[in-house]
């Protein structure tokens, strides 16, 4: 009688048990997946504000000067 009444449930707290796993495993899984689109759109946005910080300026300076910062030395300019 008392395996009718308390304990007989094994396979129902085995299958409740890989329930269990089983949603912890999907819970895993997602949380990854949110890190990862997190970390990701963070990348974008720093590349996007490293892009407006530089992009333009990048753009102006010439690559035949050895320091392309300090603008053009040689007399053969339009202005000089």
């Amino acid at each position: 009688m008392g395996g009718i009444i308390g304990g007989g449930g094994g396979a129902a707290a085995a299958a409740a048990q890989e329930q269990l796993k089983q949603s912890q495993a999907e819970t895993e899984k997602l949380r990854q997946q949110t890190e990862a689109e997190k970390r990701d759109l963070g990348e974008q946005i720093a590349s996007k504000r490293l892009a407006r910080a530089r992009g333009g300026a990048r753009m102006l300076l010439s690559e035949s000067r050895l320091n392309p910062e300090e603008g053009v030395t040689s007399s053969t300019t339009l202005g000089a």
